[in-house]
């Protein structure tokens, strides 16, 4: 199954309708998938296609895929939500390395943590549904000569 046709039948498990809009919104998700795009950014995006569109709808249906766990909202201490798609093929969310010099991000698919979660149900009879981790600090592309990174798009400008 495809993963708009999976979407659609989470909407209408909880009797809400995907939309064109919402849709279209999706879409951008899933060809974004490698970024962790602001609600302005995909505001920003998706306004040409849907010039009636309003930033209002864009932040509710956003904030309706976090309910519905299809999107994870998440701030990497910029001060800006980011969404992210999550997965199917974990049961986790992925992890962040996220550079200090230049905000750039990268993301770590495989899940470190599993023995810890058993152990932490093991002790503590505490069963874990969910984790996310961020480890910040600098590539070593960065650090060597120095980094500029244009804050709005997050492009990375290192010397060699």
């Amino acid at each position: 199954m495809n993963a708009i046709a999976k979407i659609s039948q989470q909407f209408a498990a909880h009797n809400y309708k995907l939309t064109p809009q919402r849709q279209a919104i999706v879409n951008l998700l899933l060809a974004n998938e490698n970024e962790h795009l602001s609600v302005e950014e995909v505001y920003m995006r998706i306004k040409g296609g849907y010039p009636h569109l309003g930033l209002a709808t864009v932040y509710r249906t956003l904030e309706l895929l976090c309910e519905l766990h299809i999107v994870e909202k998440m701030n990497f201490g910029d001060g800006v939500a980011r969404y992210d798609l999550r997965g199917d093929e974990h049961d986790h969310m992925h992890h962040h390395l996220i550079c200090n010099s230049c905000g750039r991000l990268m993301e770590i698919k495989d899940d470190w943590l599993l023995e810890l979660e058993q152990r932490v149900e093991r002790e503590y009879g505490f069963k874990v549904t969910d984790h996310r981790l961020d480890f910040k600090g600098t590539f070593n592309t960065c650090s060597r000569k120095g980094c500029k990174a244009s804050p709005k798009k997050q492009e990375i400008s290192c010397g060699a």
